[in-house]
């Protein structure tokens, strides 16, 4: 699966390397590092993209605050280079083959989904920085178990592999190592414009039973990611 991103496949399905969701999730990621009163020297995302979380995410802080992007695919590389500036920088390399990197924060967004072993990712990404922040889709659901083409189109067009319910991610990232600190549910199908005119029809049920019960609107309806702080 990881040719996919070396050799266009994944670009030709997804020109932007969704870019255009970027703000939404770099907004979220700056409240969760404020909110539990981070003071970070440097921050890196391993698996970029784009760029542009970390570029968004850069102005909200001091100047003097670096920001370091690492991203394996070349042509995402070309994408996200074209951003660097003073406080920030990307690289077409593994920071998990580099030695001697160690980072404040590390940013692990929308990436382990995609990866064929993620458990030794995982234990190998905990040790590159102080805290991890993780965004998870959580694929899993009941209705999209009982539509199989959701899941489907998850893998053909956007290179998920695994699949996650809020549970099963704590697990993970617990028997890998790992201290949840922080966490919530982020809402890309209704908060995000760019969503299919199925997810827009199930706009109103998902905020309905999501105000009455946030984890049972996860599991039943989907719809929605975790974005956790992690030690």
């Amino acid at each position: 699966m990881s040719k996919i991103y070396q050799d266009g496949t994944y670009l030709a399905k997804n020109s932007t390397w969704h870019e255009e969701d970027s703000p939404y999730k770099a907004g979220w990621i700056s409240r969760l590092i404020k909110k539990n009163s981070l003071a970070p020297n440097n921050i890196c995302e391993i698996g970029c993209g784009s760029g542009e979380i970390l570029n968004k995410i850069s102005v909200e802080f001091d100047e003097q605050v670096k920001f370091f992007g690492y991203e394996i695919s070349l042509q995402a590389y070309e994408i996200c280079k074209k951003k660097t500036k003073k406080n920030l920088t990307f690289s077409n390399n593994d920071i998990l083959k580099e030695k001697n990197k160690y980072f404040d924060i590390a940013l692990i967004i929308d990436v382990i989904e995609h990866i064929e072993d993620y458990f030794d990712f995982l234990r190998k990404v905990k040790k590159k920085a102080n805290y991890k922040i993780f965004h998870i889709p959580l694929d899993l659901s009941v209705l999209n178990v009982l539509r199989a083409s959701t899941i489907l189109a998850k893998r053909n067009d956007v290179g998920h592999i695994h699949y996650f319910t809020k549970e099963i991610a704590f697990r993970t990232l617990i028997d890998t190592g790992y201290t949840i600190v922080d966490y919530f549910y982020t809402s890309g199908s209704t908060e995000l414009p760019n969503q299919s005119w199925k997810s827009k029809l199930l706009r109103i049920p998902r905020k309905i039973l999501f105000f009455l019960n946030k984890d049972l609107a996860a599991r039943i309806l989907g719809g929605y990611s975790l974005m956790i702080l992690t030690k």
